[in-house]
């Protein structure tokens, strides 16, 4: 008889891996996806409301002012796979604009914000159909049978592609290009190059919530990895890095010291950081090269100048 493997499991298992990897590098680094447990949903969530916090207040002002013209880009009937779902605020405004959807799947790695995401988006839309899909869609992962393959249009908004480096990128956009099919097509939020300081502002906000977002990735390993990191010994740092196009994210060590993780020790000197995030800003023509090799053509972009939603059919 053939067993399955609990996804849980496989989740708690890739966590462990990925952070012990992590701390051994010369440069200690943990994947952004685990930020995002229930607590750094909500915490995600509460960065979105910041004054600092431009993207999602200006990607919602996109969606809103062209909700018309971005629902006749995706059609009748579409089958909606969001990306990285979250709390799906902004989600509400296109299911709002779009010409009877057939199927809502809100894709996300924190399976009980999932769930709670997707009771609500059920109250507000009663009539339409609801799949959530718990899976981390930075590994490829496959669409669950009985979602029609006609018209898939995936969404992926609030500048998340930026947290990926150039293969991840490449990977996703190319995974979800199989996801939705030779007819599908996609929308995509994307950050777009600005001055420096107003981008490490966004990333370092006064109330400190971006400080206690990056922390609980501590408090996270603490907590499933047996770990011991003394968090008031660590802070948040938000730097530029002009190489990469890339607001960092780092944890600090405040002093010299030592934390386990599942039994192993981990040597820490002063300064020494913990890389947690890069957010990749493109220029539009960058992006669209991207979606290019991703296997995409850009069909339509919506901008504000500081933001933009691109519209991409499958190349």
């Amino acid at each position: 008889m053939l067993q399955t493997v609990d996804p849980r499991t496989l989740q708690a298992e890739a966590f462990r891996a990925d952070v012990l990897a992590g701390l051994a590098r010369r440069q200690k680094a943990l994947p952004s996806r685990w930020l995002y447990d229930d607590r750094g949903c909500e915490l995600f969530e509460a960065i979105t409301k910041l004054e600092e916090y431009y993207p999602t207040r200006a990607e919602t002002a996109i969606l809103r002012m062209h909700a018309a013209e971005i629902a006749d880009f995706c059609g009748k009937e579409a089958v909606l796979l969001e990306y990285g779902a979250g709390a799906a605020f902004k989600t509400e405004i296109l299911l709002g604009a779009l010409a009877t959807p057939r199927l809502y799947v809100p894709i996300d790695i924190a399976g009980n914000f999932l769930q709670r995401t997707a009771a609500r988006i059920r109250r507000r839309f009663a009539r339409l159909q609801i799949r959530p899909l718990a899976a981390d869609f930075t590994a490829d992962f496959e669409i669950p049978s009985g979602v029609p393959l006609t018209p898939r249009i995936g969404f992926f908004p609030g500048s998340t592609i930026g947290n990926l480096d150039e293969a991840e990128t490449l990977a996703f956009l190319s995974r979800m290009r199989a996801h939705v099919g030779p007819q599908g097509k996609a929308l995509i939020g994307v950050d777009l190059k600005k001055d420096i300081p107003t981008l490490l502002a966004a990333y370092d906000d006064k109330k400190g919530v971006t400080a206690a977002f990056n922390l609980n990735l501590l408090a996270r390993v603490n907590c499933e990895l047996r770990g011991t990191f003394a968090l008031d010994r660590y802070a948040h740092e938000a730097r530029w890095n002009d190489a990469e196009s890339a607001v960092e994210m780092h944890l600090v060590s405040l002093c010299r010291q030592r934390a386990a993780v599942a039994g192993r020790s981990f040597a820490f000197a002063a300064g020494e950081t913990i890389h947690t995030e890069s957010s990749r800003k493109y220029s539009a023509d960058g992006f669209a090269d991207f979606a290019r090799r991703g296997g995409w053509k850009i069909g339509a972009m919506w901008t504000d100048r500081r933001f933009g939603v691109f519209g991409m059919c499958a190349a």
